[in-house]
């Protein structure tokens, strides 16, 4: 008779481990194993033999990450709960470098073989991004952003709120049954305004503009005239399509274009006000220096800026800048975190001078979780959307990062900054409430009603 896998599997691990399962473990033949004083656990199911041979391959979190993301492995219960429980196993029995001795390949091999897991390497999933040539070059930086962001307009629209707004929100209610994501990030949007102290005939420039919701925002709403730049062709159709659609064409435009190719335009001065909502991340640590200089020349002296930006905590509780292998491959290649004293250095190092720093890292937590629970609660209309394996993507990418915002490993702030002019100058007002917005009513361009309402100053 056949030993049943479940105990195999889970006694391999513990020794590796060196400690106790988290959580339960099912098997491709139904055994479990695993702690039972906990029946509200989740249950890691190993449908297949195949996630052990990636396992093998790739021991670690790309071998897991890989057999999720093609279902061989999956997990019955909350996912996040058992993510939880994994990293906190990781930080107390230190298994964040954890590198197999020979005699730890030995026992695994010997387990995968009389499992008959010992084969080939499985090829990856084909979410995998698969990207060539020197690193942020701009060739390599349009196809890590199309990985993403071209996935689906449809998608977006789905998941995301009416604005289309795909970052953190600013939750300004507490307990309030008729406050939710669309508000929050309607006050993202108008914080950032505020802060950027836009009026009528203000030149905006968004570095990174998405499906054009900033620029919307303060074309409606504060009268400017916008400029937007993206790397994605579908975000890029779809924010002209809406500009066109609102009667803001002659407000806003939008271009296709890398950063580093960005100009104000045939005889035109430096811009009024400069945002770029986290797109840093985007830009690699060798480039943000330029990515820096580049914004500090495209803003006029007395300017301002407001970078929106992740990042990574100092004190090595979340060491991978990409946010480890899974991010790495399958969410944003490329992509590259740090803390945020690193990242003020540089901006200061290109001449711009740091106003205030914001920190909404659990506004992030409140942000991800209505979009992991659209995911989850309509599930087929995701799939039929993006199909299952990108599905698994997502419920991964979104779970991990819930986690990872609510336990302090990754961060995001506000950043506002201002070129200063002659002698040092800032033209910024003397009160703090002031610089930031906080003191009177937004100013409202003529077509800036919005189902019959116009915007308002909220508190920040």
């Amino acid at each position: 008779m056949p030993r049943a896998v479940a105990p195999q599997l889970a006694g391999l691990v513990e020794r590796l481990i060196g400690g106790p399962l988290p959580i339960r473990l099912r098997a491709w033949d139904g055994t479990e194993a695993g702690p039972v004083d906990d029946p509200d656990a989740p249950v890691a199911v190993v449908r297949h033999r195949r996630a052990l041979r990636r396992l093998l391959w790739n021991p670690g979190e790309l071998g897991l990450a890989r057999a999720f993301v093609a279902g061989e492995l999956e997990v019955d219960g909350d996912i996040a709960e058992g993510l939880s429980r994994f990293w906190k196993l990781a930080e107390t029995q230190g298994l964040a470098g954890m590198r197999l001795s020979r005699a730890d390949i030995v026992d695994a091999v010997g387990v995968a073989a009389g499992l008959r897991a010992i084969g080939p390497r499985p090829k990856p999933p084909a979410s995998e991004a698969r990207l060539s040539g020197r690193l942020h070059t701009r060739r390599r930086d349009r196809a890590a952003i199309a990985h993403h962001y071209d996935l689906s307009n449809e998608f977006y629209e789905f998941l995301l709120d009416p604005q289309m707004a795909y970052s953190c929100g600013y939750w300004t209610q507490e307990d309030s049954p008729t406050y939710g994501l669309v508000d929050a990030q309607r006050d993202k949007l108008d914080l950032i305004c505020r802060k950027l102290g836009l009026a009528p005939g203000t030149r905006l420039l968004d570095v990174g503009c998405g499906w054009a919701s900033l620029l919307i925002h303060a074309a409606q709403h504060y009268g400017v005239r916008a400029v937007g730049v993206t790397l994605s062709a579908q975000q890029q159709s779809y924010g002209l399509a809406r500009v066109r659609d609102l009667g803001l064409t002659d407000q806003v435009e939008i271009r296709m274009q890398d950063y580093r190719a960005i100009s104000t335009g045939s005889g035109s001065d430096p811009f009024d006000a400069i945002a770029s909502i986290e797109m840093g991340e985007h830009v690699g640590q060798d480039n943000y220096p330029v990515y820096a200089a580049t914004l500090h020349t495209l803003l006029r002296p007395k300017g301002r800026l407001l970078v929106q930006q992740m990042s990574r905590g100092a004190s090595g509780r979340n060491s991978a800048p990409g946010g480890g292998p899974f991010m790495e491959r399958y969410v944003a290649p490329d992509m590259h975190m740090r803390p945020l004293g690193s990242t003020l250095d540089m901006l200061e190092a290109a001449g711009l001078e740091v106003v205030d720093v914001h920190s909404l890292r659990e506004h992030y937590v409140w942000t991800v979780r209505p979009w992991l629970a659209t995911l989850q609660e309509r599930k087929a209309e995701a799939v039929a959307l993006i199909g299952e394996e990108q599905y698994r993507v997502w419920l991964l990418y979104l779970a991990g990062a819930a986690l990872a915002f609510e336990e302090n490993r990754m961060g995001v702030h506000q950043i506002l900054m201002v070129r200063p002019g002659t002698r040092g100058s800032t033209g910024l007002p003397r009160r703090r409430q002031a610089v930031l917005g906080m003191e009177s009513a937004a100013p409202v361009a003529d077509n800036g009603a919005v189902n019959g309402h116009r915007a308002v100053a909220r508190p920040a």
